[in-house]
């Protein structure tokens, strides 16, 4: 039950990290493989929570964009603009950035409103946020 919880936090976290909300996964990952919990169920768990999250804001930007401009809108819309102007330069690749502070989320949400196609968001999604995990582990597990 105990390790349900400490996955089921991390999965939380990781999730709610990914999405719009302002919440960070970071050092609650840190803090557990610290604690010597296993490193590949860690970064399995919080690679999944962070990349369903993204998969949320994909969701979201598929349907929201004629909603753009209401000041309820999710997302300020310098930083969308800012997002879109990326994902339009550089296209799916840019996808690579979405582990980044700040500009990783409204790309993940001007990709749905690109309508990038679901398994190339995806699989550049998934590499980029298990890369996050994989290096943020090793870095604190000073194997780097």
């Amino acid at each position: 039950m105990l390790l349900l919880g400490i996955y089921g936090g991390l999965f939380l976290s990781a999730f709610g990290a990914a999405t719009l909300l302002p919440l960070q996964s970071e050092g609650l990952l840190a803090g557990l493989l610290l604690a010597g919990h296993p490193v590949g169920g860690l970064v399995v768990v919080a690679s999944l929570g962070n990349t369903l999250g993204s998969i949320i804001n994909w969701m979201l930007g598929r349907g929201i964009e004629r909603f753009r401009g209401r000041r309820w809108f999710p997302v300020g819309e310098a930083a969308l603009a800012r997002a879109q102007g990326w994902y339009a330069r550089y296209g799916k690749w840019s996808l690579l950035l979405s582990w980044m502070p700040v500009i990783g989320d409204p790309l993940t949400l001007a990709a749905g409103i690109m309508r990038e196609r679901f398994v190339v968001f995806l699989v550049l999604v998934a590499i980029a946020k298990t890369g996050r995990y994989a290096a943020l582990a090793a870095a604190t597990l000073q194997v780097m």
